[in-house]
């Protein structure tokens, strides 16, 4: 037996509507008209520097057919998906130095380069066909490069970080609970953070820091790191990445960072290409190979969800 409800929202007209008159042959469609939030914006969750879901460190990528929407709306999304990195891209007009424009938020604010939402992008572009070969991104950093491979991997070219040779601050030796610092080092503008270097592999995966003072220490954040236990393991170096003036206690994976850890552990350990393991919890690979000014970033990528942002600037 057909039953149904003797009263339905119009949800257009904010009012319900009597449904005691006979079924009509659309029912229910002649009576829930459409909602008008029902022009949504394609929205993904990418796992980068992964290949298995539920790993790596998750970005939200919005593809926007036009320019840039207000700062204000772009915060809001990004806020909302409360994921380490929001990415938005629209295409460029043919003919340029970039093919694409791309801008990167954390849920508090914006940031001038992303690694791990630029792959996520790119994983995007290719596996949706927007794009193939290499991408050119105009960015607040400048230009940045990707191309997916056929194994599935990304691999990224930004600008390799300086380092400098600074104290300890005592804000940080306070934050990081007193564990022996080997070396500091301040890294690129564009990049902002502090590279310390601990004494070992598990110094830094036990590593318990003090968001709150990290919070108050004006930099985007601190990475340390160490040298990996046992190489034969797949990875060369460990670090985490601590950003809570950001919005963000702890980045999992975090792809800027090793425009830094690359020359950092490059001159140590005597070789360009290198594999660094980052995390806690989560935690994923990134393929680095120095080029001088140049550093490449490679891993790959798996979408976890593929939705509608139901609002629209």
């Amino acid at each position: 037996m057909l039953c149904r409800p003797r009263e339905a929202l119009d949800r257009s007209a904010g009012r319900y509507i009597n449904l005691a008159r006979p079924l009509t042959p659309d029912w229910p469609l002649s009576v829930i008209k459409e909602d008008p939030y029902r022009r949504g914006m394609r929205i993904r969750i990418v796992d980068a520097f992964t290949d298995r879901p539920f790993s790596g460190n998750p970005a939200a990528v919005l593809l926007l057919d036009g320019s840039f929407p207000p700062d204000t709306w772009l915060q809001q999304v990004a806020t909302e998906m409360n994921l380490s990195e929001t990415a938005f891209a629209h295409p460029l007009p043919p003919g340029g130095e970039a093919d694409w424009a791309l801008r990167w938020f954390t849920p508090a604010a914006e940031v001038d380069m992303c690694g791990h939402a630029t792959l996520a992008t790119a994983h995007v572009l290719a596996t949706s066909g927007r794009a193939t070969g290499l991408i050119r991104f105009a960015a607040r950093c400048g230009i940045l490069t990707a191309e997916a491979a056929e194994d599935g991997t990304v691999t990224m070219d930004f600008p390799t970080s300086s380092l400098t040779p600074v104290p300890a601050p005592t804000a940080v030796d306070h934050a990081l609970g007193g564990a022996p610092i080997l070396s500091v080092h301040d890294t690129a503008p564009h990049i902002g953070d502090l590279l310390v270097e601990l004494a070992d592999e598990n110094t830094v995966r036990e590593l318990e820091p003090d968001h709150a003072a990290l919070r108050a220490f004006a930099r985007r954040g601190v990475i340390v790191t160490a040298p990996a236990e046992d190489p034969s393991r797949g990875y060369d170096f460990v670090s985490r990445g601590f950003f809570p003036a950001f919005g963000i206690d702890e980045d999992p994976v975090t792809g800027s960072a090793h425009t830094a850890l690359a020359p950092f552990w490059a001159s140590r350990l005597g070789r360009n290409e290198l594999t660094g393991l980052q995390g806690g919890a989560r935690q994923g690979l990134v393929r680095v190979t120095l080029a001088g000014e140049r550093t490449l970033l490679t891993g790959h990528a798996v979408t976890v969800l593929d939705g509608e942002l139901l609002t629209s600037p």
